[in-house]
């Protein structure tokens, strides 16, 4: 089902800044048993980046009703929420006022191999490296073009993901995924400061260790850091958490980390 604007419809507005410009922002999670996993964090996270592109976010109340909608057809799903700037005159300025437009649609739920959860997964480096722009940094925008030349260096289906660096050379994270690394040192993922998406399993994480008393820093991360690894973890609201059993040919074994990982999401899944 989508939903344009509360509308049961597939069409949008050819002049949709969204479309002309990538002008807005999205949110992608699962709906189980008929509701939305995570939406406290994914709400905030929209509306924080409503805010960081001076978007007017929908009122929490409508998007909820919506998603209900949504969930009422398609009890098990991955929904989608995108908010744009809406439709405007040629040319880049924004218009005044704006009418943002919004997007709800849902999509089957995703069938990954059972051994990407089970064993881990192979990944490799990416040639295309992310732009730094400090005000579009941690936002979930809709400009994804990096993401998309990095996903498209690959089509091999038993390479899971691809990790993307920073123009510094510094590991960022994955085309879809942030990347939790566990060294000598301990626990850290990568600053997001400069680029790169802060998605909400990440958010997750970050509270949860912090509740629990283990220190997880965040902090620029050296390819040669992410190489000499004991563990490596890649997270999304999708598929949770996967271990990293192979990057760029050198073998790595779930361990611990992976399994605390595991059970503070379990614990905070609402």
């Amino acid at each position: 089902m989508i939903l344009v604007n509360g509308a049961v419809t597939d069409l949008l507005a050819v002049t949709d800044r969204g479309l002309a410009y990538g002008d807005g922002v999205f949110r992608t999670f699962p709906v189980t048993g008929g509701r939305a996993r995570n939406w406290r964090f994914h709400f905030r996270k929209l509306a924080g980046d409503c805010a960081a592109l001076a978007l007017p976010c929908p009122p929490e109340a409508v998007l909820v009703d919506e998603l209900n909608r949504l969930s009422a057809a398609e009890a098990e799903c991955i929904a989608k929420v995108i908010v744009t700037r809406g439709s405007g005159e040629r040319g880049y300025a924004p218009p005044q006022p704006t009418v943002a437009t919004r997007v709800l649609l849902t999509s089957p739920p995703l069938q990954y191999p059972e051994e990407f959860a089970r064993a881990g997964v192979r990944v490799r480096l990416c040639s295309t490296r992310l732009a730094a722009q400090p005000r579009l940094a941690g936002v979930k925008h809709l400009n994804r073009l990096e993401n998309v030349l990095a996903r498209s260096e690959w089509s091999d289906p038993a390479v899971a993901e691809g990790l993307m660096l920073d123009p510094e050379g510094n590991v960022i994270g994955g085309t879809m995924t942030n990347l939790f690394v566990l060294d000598e040192i301990g626990m850290v993922t990568p600053d997001l400061s400069k680029c790169g998406v802060a998605g909400v399993t990440r958010e997750r994480i970050l509270a949860a260790a912090a509740q629990q008393g283990v220190s997880c820093r965040v902090e620029p991360v050296s390819l040669e850091r992410v190489l000499r690894a004991r563990e490596l973890i890649l997270v999304n609201s999708v598929i949770g958490a996967w271990a990293v059993k192979d990057i760029e040919g050198r073998t790595l074994t779930p361990g611990p980390g992976m399994t605390r990982v595991r059970a503070w999401l379990e614990q905070d899944d609402d």
